[in-house]
């Protein structure tokens, strides 16, 4: 075997492989999108254009992959090849300080995007000095993903800027290509599939089996009866004068869904908010027939345990309460509690693990489901048999808890090892996992998505033989998911091609980017903000962004205009709990001169709570407080007024940024006004209304239920709270719950 020499490359670390070293040399030139299936070693040639960059170049390499068990994984592949010392991964555990120190001593930085993200906004990291940046898994680099900011940061800023973006899988949508492409500012595409010349003899073979099961009868009726809520859902649409076919799909009902709250933010129509309730409900319904017919008693189970929860629960949704309460539905979950199977799937797993072993007891299997009650069951009943691990991702919900990064990491490595001979991963095992034995692949379900498909066929097949197998169920949508992914497989590389070939003709750039410079304009930003799209937009338009932890508002523009931002689904929750709405309200006056309220989104009227509560909300921030409130449709705008604000104040205006806290710039009016408004129903309008007439908190205290019911808006309900807080001995106050206070 051959090696790679190389002044920075460790000896008999790297094979020479011509694609690699070819596909190495256009990227050291031009920004470029390496499209390799997975096992072909993407890394092996991101590591010859780190080497050469940082030969022939000062500066440092950023090397960007979007889970931590990657950017772990990256980080252990370049300090065993690499003559480099000086090489850090970064991840959200570590201290925002330590990230800092750790970036300027290193000549190699692997990451996640969020992080990185996160400190370039914050100011404590600069790609000025970057030489190069690796974007792995680079068709996420689309809509608002971290990407999508570091690349147009970096093209900006750097001096000596050069691109290199790998995937496996960009997808069949040729706009979906196109878009990643220009976000990431690519001049040239590298193409390589399995049966290239110069590839195949690296490729192991890989056997796809396609195996079919029937559902058992007792699984049918359930099906049947879930099916048949769904039907007469679809039918009280229909007498909404709202036509749908009853197969469509469930991209289909969201577009539906999207257009039905659009309508409604316009007409307020009762009927449009009853069709939104019920195109909940039949999605709802249609996730439950999608858990029988692909993945059995258990996952349905479960699934509709939580419906049961929701609809039970203080505040659960219309939906829920009314599927609960449908008897047929009821009879759907009477015929499941009697289903004494379980879907054939299971066994037929069972039966294909047994062979596998049988013949290769040594073997590595990665079984992949969509979802975690799956996952759980899966390695539930595979662990009596065989040595198996779940591998989930790190967000925890309800009673579901995530892995952590270091109990990912640990199982791979004994998955690698052999401690554990099968994998049961979900979504998060689909990128970038170096497991170079593993010899069998199982989809205990298909999907539709060619990304994914290629992907979860990528961990197997490298090097030598590989068997994938998926398991499908007659007459479900599992063969509708199979054929889909296929077919946009082939059409994939049809797409890429097609678009490698227009830029070979043009020979020059499609990503050309005209950024602003900084303009000088300061906005002072609260720390949770990092979160929105609007810190980054701001960015992108040129101001300079100051992170700081603030009392009141969430942008500060000027010693007296600051500006709280609230998206619609913020603003309408806050409605709900009023008190907490104009208590926030009131400290944002108090600490500014001329605060401003954004609320950011579209289909204002929807939620459950009634236009006119949200007319009169607003009428109230805007007549009793004085502040204006401005609508925005999304992110990219709320930054643009937020700019805009800025520059009048800073250009114009000559302000400087200063901030305030609602405790320095309350007067003695206000803190009356906010002590008596803290009342629970009480608010700030009420809280004027009691000191107009009292004129004193003292004589609030003292007054009886009837005199304090004659002040306009407080009424019998109220004045018995206020007497309750003012009577009420403190070692008893603990007694009453938040209902019966």
């Amino acid at each position: 075997m051959e090696y790679v020499t190389h002044p920075l490359i460790k000896e008999n670390t790297i094979e020479r492989r011509m694609y690699q070293i070819s596909i190495a040399a256009t990227a050291l030139t031009k920004n470029t999108l390496v499209v390799i299936p997975t096992g072909l070693g993407k890394t092996t040639i991101a590591a010859l254009v780190i080497a050469s960059r940082l030969l022939n170049e000062d500066g440092k390499v950023l090397f960007l992959a979007p889970t931590k068990p990657l950017v772990e994984q990256h980080a252990r592949f370049l300090k065993r090849v690499l003559k480099v010392e000086e090489i850090v991964s970064l991840s959200g555990e570590v201290p925002p300080e330590k990230r800092k120190e750790l970036w300027e001593k290193a000549r190699i930085v692997v990451s996640t995007p969020q992080v990185v993200e996160n400190d370039l906004l914050a100011g404590r990291i600069s790609l000025e000095d970057v030489i190069l940046v690796v974007f792995d898994e680079a068709h996420r680099a689309v809509g608002n993903y971290a990407y999508v900011f570091i690349a147009k940061e970096y093209l900006r800023t750097a001096k000596k800027p050069l691109i290199l973006a790998m995937t496996a899988s960009p997808g069949s949508d040729p706009e979906r290509i196109m878009e990643v492409i220009q976000n990431l500012g690519i001049e040239a595409i590298e193409v390589r599939t399995e049966w290239d010349s110069d590839v195949a003899p690296y490729v192991g073979k890989k056997r796809i089996e396609w195996i079919k099961v029937d559902i058992p009868e007792e699984m049918k009726e359930v099906k049947e009866r879930l099916k048949e809520c769904i039907k007469i859902r679809f039918k009280r649409l229909r007498e909404l004068w709202i036509e749908v076919p009853e197969n469509s799909s469930k991209r289909d009902l969201l577009a539906l869904q999207e257009a039905l709250q659009a309508e409604a933010a316009s007409s307020q129509s009762s009927e449009i908010f009853e069709a939104l309730s019920i195109l909940a409900e039949i999605m709802k319904l249609q996730h439950a027939v999608e858990l029988i017919e692909t993945q059995g008693v258990k996952a349905v189970k479960s699934y509709l345990r939580k419906l049961v929860r929701e609809a039970t629960s203080k505040g659960g949704s219309k939906a829920a309460k009314s599927i609960v309460g449908d008897p047929i539905f009821k009879k759907a979950v009477i015929a499941l509690s009697k289903c004494k199977v379980e879907h054939p799937k299971l066994e037929k797993l069972k039966e294909i693990l047994k062979e596998q072993f049988e013949k290769n007891p040594d073997s590595r299997v990665i079984v992949f489901t969509n979802y975690r009650d799956s996952a759980e069951m899966l390695v539930n009943e595979l662990s009596p048999l065989f040595p198996v691990a779940k591998f989930v991702g790190q967000a925890s919900r309800d009673n579901d808890k995530g892995m952590r990064q270091k109990e990912q990491i640990e199982t791979i490595d004994k998955f690698r090892r052999g401690v554990y001979k099968v994998l049961v991963a979900t979504s998060v095992g689909e990128e970038g996992l170096d497991i170079p034995s593993t010899d069998l692949v199982v989809f205990y379900e298909a999907v539709p998505s060619e990304i994914r498909a290629i992907q979860r066929k990528g961990r197997t097949g490298r090097g030598r033989e590989g068997r994938i197998v998926v398991l499908v169920t007659k007459g479900t949508r599992d063969e509708a998911y199979y054929y889909s992914s296929m077919k946009k497989e082939r059409k994939m590389y049809d797409k890429i091609l097609e678009i490698k070939r227009i830029i070979d003709r043009k020979q020059r750039s499609i990503g050309d980017y005209v950024l602003p410079e900084e303009t000088g304009i300061k906005v002072i930003v609260d720390s949770r903000e990092l979160r929105s799209e609007v810190v980054k937009h701001l960015r992108e338009i040129g101001a300079k962004i100051e992170i700081r932890n603030l009392e009141v508002a969430d942008y500060v523009v000027s010693d007296r205009v600051a500006v709280e931002r609230k998206t619609v689904e913020d603003f309408l929750n806050s409605i709900i709990q009023k008190e907490r709405l104009f208590s926030q309200v009131a400290r944002l006056k108090s600490a500014y001169s001329r605060p401003v309220i954004i609320i950011e989104g579209e289909n204002f009227y929807r939620g459950g709570v009634h236009p006119n509560a949200v007319r009169g909300a607003i009428a109230s921030l805007i007549i009793d407080f004085g502040i204006p409130v401005l609508r925005s449709s999304n992110a990219r705008e709320t930054a643009e007024l937020i700019f805009a604000m800025a520059r009048r104040e800073q250009e114009e205006r000559k302000r400087g940024v200063v901030e305030h806290t609602a405790k320095t710039k309350r007067t003695l009016k206000d803190e009356q006004e906010y002590i008596v408004s803290a009342i629970s129903n009480v608010g700030n309008v009420i809280a004027r209304n009691l000191l107009d007439y009292f004129q004193t908190i003292e004589n609030i205290a003292t007054a009886d239920e009837e005199e304090l019911a004659k002040v306009p808006k407080v009424g019998k309900k109220i004045a018995k709270r206020i007497r309750r807080v003012m009577t009420t001995p403190y070692s008893e106050a603990g007694f009453y719950d938040s209902e019966s206070f």
